[in-house]
């Protein structure tokens, strides 16, 4: 698996994730990033939330890669900027899509 700028590998961010899973609210929803190098689903419907790398059914698709997550979650990128320049698309709960942010650190 090829590094990513600022060393940051989905094995890395998946491991964040997870991380942050454990102190992620039950919002009673499923949110699914679909990475270029893999899927990340989080089940926020149950306490900790469950994340796993299958392709599930969820209320939010997040559509982007590791690197631009982690421009965002280092807030080196805006997050308009980032969906008008087709970097990030989101399929369905907007509202969640929003929560994002906060849910990945």
């Amino acid at each position: 698996m090829p590094k990513i700028p600022n060393n940051m590998t989905f094995e890395e961010f998946n491991t964040g994730v997870v991380k942050a899973a454990e102190k992620a609210p039950n919002l009673g929803k499923s949110l699914l990033l679909n990475l270029d190098e893999g899927f990340i689903h989080i089940d926020m419907t149950q306490e900790p939330a469950v994340v796993t790398n299958e392709e599930k059914e969820a209320d939010t698709i997040v559509t982007t890669s590791v690197e631009t997550l982690d421009a965002l979650r280092k807030g080196d990128l805006n997050p308009m900027m980032a969906m008008m320049g087709g970097k990030v698309k989101i399929k369905g709960d907007m509202g969640l899509a929003m929560k994002l942010q906060g849910l990945l650190g």
